[in-house]
């Protein structure tokens, strides 16, 4: 009789890359954590301990009926009520491109935790970069608000990203890029929809 455990499916294809990542029993803090998902499926999947940090009332709600314990708080603040180094993982997830911030934000990732993990769509991909030649902004699976009802306000593509990462002092340890639940190893910045990276300081 086989008693392994099943794995959860992820609700999100990128939950589990970025669960590749994270070691069991970390102590984990999901910036823009919605309705806590990701939290919860970490939990499952890497027995992590963590809190998330979410704006909209509703999402909180969400959380606390995940069971994730989520501070209510504007990302735009800053993280001052977090001390230097509390987090092992400090995840932004599909969360950049809607902050005004950006530098800011990373800046503050490197500060509270010992290595931050952000994932965004990629703008680079060759169906975006169509649709612009076509006149008109990307709308997309990953990219799903038309350009006057979107929450997205810095878009950028994986150079992009790159170069955010230099001026702000961090390390690339990984990157990884997929379109769907399919890791993109060539033209990546072509191809891919959506890009994960994990970095540290200097």
């Amino acid at each position: 009789m086989n008693t392994t455990t099943p794995i959860t499916p992820p609700l999100r294809p990128d939950f589990a890359a970025i669960a590749k990542w994270i070691k069991p029993g970390a102590k984990i803090l999901d910036l823009g954590c919605g309705d806590g998902a990701l939290l919860r499926y970490l939990h499952q999947e890497r027995h992590v301990f963590g809190y998330g940090v979410e704006i909209d009332d509703e999402n909180v709600l969400g959380c606390l009926r995940n069971g994730i314990n989520v501070i209510q708080n504007d990302l735009e603040s800053g993280l001052s009520s977090f001390a230097s180094d509390s987090f092992d993982y400090v995840i932004l997830s599909q969360t950049l491109q809607a902050m005004k911030h950006t530098a800011e934000i990373i800046r503050e990732m490197l500060r509270v935790g010992r290595e931050g993990i952000v994932s965004f769509p990629n703008f680079g991909y060759w169906k975006n970069r169509v649709q612009v030649i076509r006149g008109h902004m990307p709308v997309s699976e990953s990219l799903p608000y038309h350009w006057y009802d979107t929450p997205n306000i810095h878009l950028c593509t994986l150079g992009d990203f790159e170069a955010l990462c230099n001026q702000c002092n961090a390390i690339i340890l990984e990157r990884r890029v997929m379109n769907k639940d399919h890791q993109i190893e060539l033209l990546p910045n072509l191809m891919g929809k959506l890009a994960f990276y994990r970095f540290k300081r200097k």
